[in-house]
């Protein structure tokens, strides 16, 4: 392979470790995932198109990553035990970057490479060194022809700070001399600015009442469940204490982001809505077979691809079932990706770090006939979430239970949510096209994360044409996971099928 380096990443307040003295203290959100309860990280699996050459992902990862303060910093606290801050040091890239030796005649690749992520979920990072490795999988699977499973722990920052330090330390696949395109976002049209004439003021008002009684709401829906409020007890609802703990299996499928932009365009929705509703969907289908009463034996629950053996039209779910989900949500003054030299500027109004809050979101669990119901839901959930002020009450309610009461408090009641509810859901935006990390073209751009004690967290992650959906999960709760994975694209066949059969704003040229 020739190698081709990366040139370095400019940023206007990353120094030298030589010229930084002073500590840096954890920010509010790093201490939350410090604490005992929720001591959460983050997985980035790397599909590659070709074999990983370990030497020039060493020194792009010197030029790049190493560069960062949160990447080149140790944890430490100070002599009284007080709050955690970050130290520079200086990063020996070789204690970062493992290659275990594997078997390429080896008899089931994918399962290798699953069961290798999922031991790492019960493995704790080295507060020795910086808080992060990579591990190179030098081997063939149905995805990639090599692997790289990148590892950080949360306090460092969530995946919209890491993707535009992954992007910054990436260029297109298709001219190695340029850069990833960012994704154009789209600024929401402010509420003050949709009435016209006579209407205008009116409209306003309105729209202010609704905003209040929305965030109302949402407030009070976060106090119910850090106190008594909790879902139902499902198939994909574990045992908080027993599944905070427990490894993870983390699995991953493809599918085309061009279908999701159909439905999104025949339904005048957004692709987050969208994806939402193929969760709805994919759960519905999951839970009602799994409440089917010939479930009771295994070998007739379905046909391995999330298809139902008999009675597939029947409902099997209970009635007024409370499932919900931790949506998250980014409350950056600018949402989006940004270049990570703007991201770093002191004067910067997007700043780095964890700056993504979640709120409490039902999910709609029933059988639906028309299959594009599950999206209208979803919709409609999401259209009421920003119609409020919530997610900015959540992070405001965190920062005030910390300052005042402490970082104890604060993952208290941050655990007592997580555990009241059922699942986490997110969605991160990824290039506009393919790009090449350090020489390597990659497949696909798969991250999760774990730690917080539920038995599902559902991410997607958009790539080119391509969007990847993970699923984060306990396997004793949720054994049949590659049936919920065919779930997943099933919903979705359904609901495209569903858009072109209807010919609901599809052209037909």
């Amino acid at each position: 392979m020739t190698r081709r380096f990366l040139k370095p990443i400019i940023t206007k307040n990353i120094t030298p470790n030589s010229e930084v003295k002073a500590d840096t203290p954890l920010s509010p959100a790093g201490q939350l995932y410090q604490s005992t309860e929720l001591n959460c990280s983050i997985i980035y699996l790397l599909g590659s198109n070709t074999l990983i050459d370990v030497d020039a992902v060493k020194f792009g990862l010197v030029d790049s990553f190493v560069k960062h303060p949160r990447f080149s910093s140790l944890l430490v606290n100070d002599k009284n035990g007080g709050q955690m801050s970050w130290r520079r040091t200086k990063v020996d890239i070789h204690q970062h970057v493992y290659t275990p030796e594997l078997d390429p005649n080896m008899e089931s690749p994918d399962t290798y490479v699953e069961d290798y992520i999922s031991n790492l979920t019960d493995t704790k990072l080295d507060l020795a060194k910086p808080l992060w490795e990579l591990h190179v999988l030098n081997v063939k699977t149905s995805d990639a022809n090599a692997t790289a499973v990148l590892k950080f722990h949360h306090s460092i920052g969530d995946a919209i700070s890491f993707t535009s330090l992954l992007l910054a330390s990436s260029r297109k696949a298709s001219d190695l001399e340029l850069l990833p395109s960012l994704p154009k976002t789209k600024r929401p049209t402010s509420f003050w600015n949709n009435g016209h004439g006579f209407w205008g003021p009116i409209y306003t008002i309105c729209t202010m009442i609704v905003m209040a009684f929305n965030t109302f709401v949402d407030i009070m829906h976060i106090f119910a469940t850090a106190l008594f409020l909790k879902d139902t007890d499902t198939p994909i609802k574990g045992i908080p204490k027993t599944v905070g703990l427990s490894r993870k299996r983390i699995v991953h499928r493809i599918v085309s982001f061009r279908d999701i932009e159909l439905v999104k365009s025949a339904l005048n929705t957004t692709v987050n809505d969208v994806l939402l509703g193929i969760t709805m969907a994919a759960l519905s289908r999951y839970l009602n077979r799994k409440y089917a009463l010939y479930c009771l034996a295994p070998v007739t629950c379905g046909n391995g691809k999330g298809q139902d053996v008999a009675r597939k039209n029947y409902k099997n779910l209970p009635a007024n079932a409370r499932l919900r989900a931790l949506l998250a949500f980014n409350i950056r003054p600018s949402p989006g990706l940004m270049p990570l030299a703007e991201m770093m500027k002191k004067e910067s109004k997007v700043k780095w770090g964890n700056l993504v809050t979640s709120v409490v979101t039902p999910i709609t669990v029933a059988v639906l006939d028309d299959p594009l119901d599950y999206v209208r839901k979803a919709k409609a959930v999401v259209d009421r979430k920003k119609l409020s002020f919530g997610p900015i009450c959540s992070y405001s309610i965190g920062r005030f239970t910390l300052k005042y009461f402490g970082v104890k408090q604060l993952s208290a009641m941050c655990y007592k949510i997580a555990s009241n509810t059922t699942m986490t859901f997110s969605n991160v935006v990824g290039p506009q096209e393919e790009i090449s990390f350090y020489g390597h073209h990659l497949s696909y751009i798969a991250p999760s994360a774990y730690g917080h004690p539920q038995a599902l967290t559902v991410h997607w992650q958009s790539y080119g044409e391509k969007i990847v959906f993970v699923l984060t999960l306990d396997p004793n709760v949720i054994p049949d996971y590659n049936n919920l994975c065919a779930d997943f694209e099933s919903s979705l066949k359904l609901i495209k099928d569903a858009i072109i059969q209807s010919g609901v704003g599809v052209c037909a040229c």
